[in-house]
């Protein structure tokens, strides 16, 4: 064409350009084209009148949902809309690819959009190669987005920074994905290696301890805050021909070396390595850059938790003793989990004191609150316990000597401050020889001891204030007996409420585990643990959601014996144990009846008949209250289960020392006393009671009947004797089976309830 001339039509210039038009109005439903674009469709090379429904099947399904948003976005922005179409044939294979420009308009009466255009063939790179990875097609740019959504969510919720290289090397870039990554720390003017994948173990260490002034594509990062992209082999030996023969080996075709920047400094460098050609894209360096921008951000809360977790172990490990060395016949184990969060450390601790004369003192606590106060007074109170016991004082004198030192620890401003804390504690004193252990408790949980048989029993014991509240408080003492394979547990209120249980759900769900369990006490701790704290509480019943926010603190200690949890421990014998529980109720403490008709119960827990449990009970508090009520001693109830289940007798004895023997009355209508021993004339199959040397006993058996069935599957209930029946009676009969009428080791309990009375 000569100056001058007129220009050539538009349709000419198109056509000369292999680019042609298009015009779509969605009021009518049709889609105009001229020769060149209905040849770019497949179709004839001719001017035509399509409908949408004829249009839509020469393209791409997913390229038609992009042209509907792409041209909703372009009408809202006021710009041109530009889409990538693949044309496809009538077997549905992709024939070509080809560029949509165009300018749409809105009509708001007709609710319609009008567009006309071009389209033009673009040439589609071959699979495989540089290019053919970087084809910015609508579903591409939705893949890219869906990969940093997932990406962001999965590098947020690694916790390590193990975890957070896992997810890095598990990333699956749409259309690139490397095939070996590392990432840089920096530690002075040094290179680490914080970690790597797609490398042999070894092979971090020439790039280990590098100066950052190395002539290396990291260091230079580092140095510099911009990233660095190597397409090539030769591209990376012509700009780094130093450092080229540390890569070589390794048979990668690219590398992207990403600079890790959190809060405006470079704190290391990310290296992405790829097996194949990589001609980094704007699309291509975007993605890049964001995963390492992610990445340096997952790394830092990574590198921040695991110092507060180091700093939480090692806080802990130094407060937290060691159980010593092992003590004849008997075996301890101990568990401390710290459940809480923000540095996961709180109040909970347990000990083991050596004493004098072989004995040894346990004591479990729990100091309020869940911060590092917690832990520093937890730490000093211990200290505190363990020189108390070293002076040689009784368990409820180190007690009492802890709350005067607490109180004076954390009661400041006269005891008005507002950090003012107190402390729950339960101090034991153990005689390994004898199996007597002698408790002082401050408001904390009751011990629980697992029998010879699995039979599980809370002890109830005497108990003061916690610590820190009254400078002055008392704690008296109470005795157990700990026979030869059972297990006394000690732990704090994290084992059972965790996973949102109260005390009580949360016992019942701890005594299954104690009776189920066969194996030693190591074993034994691990499934305690276990139990509240792994999978299994997600899914046990109560008000009930998983939350585990308490620390856990668990102190076992078993006296070895057979049937016993020592480290090789035998399955319990053919021989059933005998099933024994001791008891003291004073006279000033009345409400100590309700904890013996508790005790009783969980002693009978698989008893085969509840109508003779709830004689026993009733039995238990009549003999209970007649000492208390007609003399002015104590009583001592002693509870004994002998047998095989199903042909089981249960013996209870109450012994006191008073002079006056009970006599058989026969009270009358309205007589409000005189009715105990016709009680037990009527629901005991043998009673008796037994004079002492000072003092008497009043004992009475049970015989535990066969299991039989009724026709509806029930337990058939048993039958009380009558009055009138012969029994076996014997005013002066020994207490004991061999005749001695020497009375058992006295034990005291306390327990919150109501007195019953004759």
């Amino acid at each position: 064409m000569r100056t001058g001339e007129p220009l050539p039509a538009v349709g000419e210039v198109l056509a000369s350009l292999a680019t042609g038009l298009w015009h779509w109005d969605t009021a009518t439903g049709l889609v105009t084209v001229d020769a060149e674009a209905a040849r770019l469709l497949g179709l004839p090379p001719e001017q035509s009148v399509l409908t949408e429904t004829q249009t839509r099947a020469r393209l791409h399904p997913v390229d038609w949902n992009e042209i509907t948003g792409v041209i909703q976005l372009a009408v809202a922005e006021g710009t041109l809309a530009e889409v990538r179409i693949r044309i496809m044939d009538d077997r549905g294979r992709i024939v070509r690819v080809v560029r949509s420009r165009s300018k749409p308009s809105f009509d708001p009466d007709k609710k319609a959009y009008e567009l006309i255009g071009t389209l033009q063939e673009v040439t589609e790179p071959t699979p495989g190669t540089p290019a053919g990875r970087t084809a910015v097609t609508g579903d591409w740019r939705r893949s890219r987005e869906a990969f940093l959504l997932d990406a962001g969510r999965a590098l947020a919720e690694a916790r390590s920074t193990e975890e957070v290289l896992r997810v890095a090397a598990a990333l699956s870039m749409p259309g690139f994905s490397p095939d070996g990554l590392a990432v840089f720390g920096v530690e002075g003017d040094r290179l680490t290696i914080i970690g790597h994948h797609g490398h042999q173990s070894g092979d971090e260490d020439p790039f280990t301890q590098m100066s950052i002034h190395t002539d290396y594509p990291a260091a230079e990062v580092v140095r510099t805050g911009r990233a660095v992209y190597l397409s090539s082999p030769e591209q990376y030996k012509e700009r780094y021909p130093l450092t080229w023969p540390l890569a070589a080996g390794f048979g990668r075709h690219s590398w992207a070396f990403l600079p890790l920047t959190v809060a405006g400094r470079t704190m290391g460098a990310w290296m992405a390595a790829f097996a194949y050609p990589v001609a980094f894209t704007p699309d291509e360096r975007s993605v890049l850059t964001t995963v390492a921008r992610m990445l340096a951000q997952a790394l830092t809360r990574a590198g921040a938790a695991e110092t507060q977790r180091e700093l939480t172990d090692g806080l802990q490990r130094s407060m937290l003793p060691t159980l010593g060395p092992e003590i004849p016949g008997m075996t301890l184990a101990a568990r401390y989990i710290p459940t809480g969060g923000g540095l996961q450390v709180g109040g909970d601790w347990y000990d083991m004191i050596p004493l004098p004369r072989g004995r040894f003192a346990l004591v479990i606590g729990d100091v309020q609150g869940h911060d590092v106060r917690a832990a520093g007074l937890m730490g000093q109170l211990r200290i505190a316990v363990r020189a108390y016991a070293a002076e040689g004082h009784r368990p409820d004198a180190v007690l009492s000597r802890a709350s005067g030192f607490f109180h004076g620890l954390t009661a400041t401003d006269g005891g008005t401050g507002t950090d003012a804390r107190f402390a729950t504690c339960l101090y034991i004193e153990v005689d390994p020889v004898t199996g007597v252990l002698t408790a002082a408790r401050a408001g904390h949980l009751d011990p629980a001891i697992r029998m010879a048989d699995g039979t599980v029993l809370v002890r109830a014991t005497s108990g003061g204030l916690p610590l820190g509240i009254d400078p002055d408080a008392d704690y008296p003492t109470t005795r157990l007996a700990l026979e030869p394979g059972e297990a006394l547990m000690l732990c704090t209120d994290g084992l059972l409420e965790t996973g949102g249980h109260d005390l009580d759900t949360g016992w019942r769900r701890v005594r299954k585990t104690l009776e189920t369990h066969q194996g030693d006490l190591e074993e034994l701790a691990d499934a305690l643990v276990q139990a509240v704290h792994g999978p299994s509480s997600h899914h046990t019943t109560g008000p009930l959601a998983d939350r585990r926010e308490d620390d856990i603190a668990v102190l076992l200690l078993c006296r070895q014996g057979e049937g016993g949890c020592g480290p090789a421990a035998a399955p319990v014998p053919t021989r059933q144990p005998v099933r024994r529980s001791m008891l003291t109720v004073a006279q000033a403490e009345p409400e100590r009846i309700a904890a013996a008709r508790q005790q009783l119960r969980e002693l009978l827990h698989d008893w085969t008949c509840e109508e003779q449990v709830d004689s026993a009970v009733l039995l238990v508090s009549e003999t209970l209250t007649n000492v208390l009520v007609h003399t002015d001693v104590d009583a001592l109830l002693v509870a004994e289960v002998t047998g095989a289940p199903g042909e089981r007798r249960l013996r209870i004895e109450v012994t006191d020392t008073g002079d006056d023997l009970p006599h058989m009355r026969r009270p009358g209508e309205l007589a409000s006393s005189g009715r105990g021993l016709v009680l037990i004339e009527l629901l005991a199959d043998t009673w008796g009671v037994a004079p002492r040397g000072k003092g008497k006993s009043i004992w009475f058996e049970l015989v535990e009947p066969q299991e039989t069935h009724t026709p509806s599957g029930s337990h058939k209930p048993h039958k009380p004797h009558k009055p009138h029946e012969l029994r076996r009676h014997e005013p002066y009969a020994s207490s004991a089976e061999d005749g001695s009428d020497a009375p058992p080791p006295e034990t005291s309990s306390a327990e919150a309830g109501s007195p019953e009375t004759s």
